[in-house]
């Protein structure tokens, strides 16, 4: 092993191959791969000597021992930093994170259209009713074409929580192709940051709850969004509304959103993420006639998982090459992090 070899693990997979061609061509990183069954034997001393770690983010595919949290870093006495893939770190706790000196990044961005479109999939097959009379049709049972009725999307109105990158890229596709009225729910941003994004800021949930024709959830999954969304905000939404989310399960309640949609106090959902994934087979959403559902697919696309994994690639790169890294999760270990960067790999990072 070359002297200064910075040492990166990832475990099971990483997001495209890209990432492994750009690690791989630079002669001063060793790259190890873990599986969730490694023996202590083969992980210990990869852990023991790591720097970075490319962690995926799904809680259900990566085992708990590996998942970013307090028991982790202590097994990881030189770990400087942690990325994740994709935009969510549901695998991580920031908390401990920044209580080791470890610096966690995401891609946030990186799967933005994938996720996007979706979204705009999602829209037009509930509102065009295409599975309902898909399924109708393939039943071989009678049905009436007025049964399938549906709505334009021309002219109504979106409600978006959390218009960052995916948020951002959905309003403009409403705006865009369908002339939509866009408005958006996020704390963080002023009306001025909201309006560059594409929409009207509203002042709270509840208002943009109570006039949207959907509403799309695409904020981030933390202690201020989980269970944002229950049977009180379901009970203000338009009956003939709709609710899609892919931003992360445990925003939404799903034993609420159940008993709404069978209650008709809204018109149908779409679901691309859950609180077990995938979820159990006799889930009562999974059986409900104006459900649609996909397993947490919106942003796995070829384009997407590319994106990613060069993201990835060019931010560990950057980060351990001494560069501060643009899409950091807990900027308030900066000083913890450049003094641990500086005793393990001998310089110190920029500011």
């Amino acid at each position: 092993m070359a002297p200064n070899t910075k040492r990166v693990f990832y475990v099971n997979h990483v997001a495209a191959p890209i990432f492994l061609e750009m690690l791989g061509a630079r002669p001063d990183i060793q790259l190890d791969k873990l599986m969730n069954d490694s023996p202590a034997a083969v992980a210990e001393p990869v852990l023991a000597q790591a720097h970075a770690y490319q962690i995926g983010s799904s809680r259900q595919e990566l085992a708990m021992e590996y998942q970013g949290y307090a028991p982790l870093f202590a097994r990881c006495p030189n770990l400087l930093m942690l990325s994740t893939n994709g935009a969510g770190f549901d695998t991580v706790n920031l908390a401990d994170a920044t209580a080791a000196g470890v610096a966690v990044v995401n891609q946030a961005g990186g799967n933005r259209e994938g996720v996007a479109e979706h979204v705009m999939a999602m829209m037009l097959t509930l509102s065009k009713r295409i599975a309902a009379s898909h399924n109708a049709m393939r039943s071989g049972q009678a049905y009436q074409r007025q049964d399938f009725m549906g709505d334009d999307l021309l002219g109504r109105t979106i409600g978006i929580v959390g218009i960052g990158h995916v948020g951002s890229r959905v309003a403009e596709l409403c705006r865009g192709l369908f002339r939509m009225r866009v408005l958006a729910y996020d704390p963080y941003l002023s009306a001025e940051e909201v309006a560059a994004r594409g929409a009207e800021k509203v002042a709270t949930l509840d208002d943009m709850l109570r006039v949207a024709d959907y509403v799309s959830i695409n904020c981030p999954h933390d202690a201020t969004t989980r269970g944002m969304i229950g049977a009180a905000q379901y009970a203000m939404m338009q009956p003939h509304a709709y609710f899609i989310t892919t931003a992360r399960g445990g925003i939404h309640d799903e034993a609420a959103l159940h008993a709404a949609l069978v209650a008709g106090k809204i018109a149908g959902a779409g679901l691309d993420v859950w609180e077990d994934e995938p979820p159990p087979t006799d889930h009562p959403l999974l059986h409900l006639p104006n459900v649609i559902v996909s397993p947490h697919t919106a942003g796995v696309t070829r384009q997407s998982r590319e994106n990613i994994a060069r993201i990835a690639a060019e931010q560990l790169l950057g980060m351990l090459d001494g560069q501060r890294p643009p899409r950091l999760l807990n900027p308030e270990v900066w000083p913890t992090y450049c003094e641990r960067f500086q005793r393990i790999l001998g310089v110190r990072p920029q500011a």
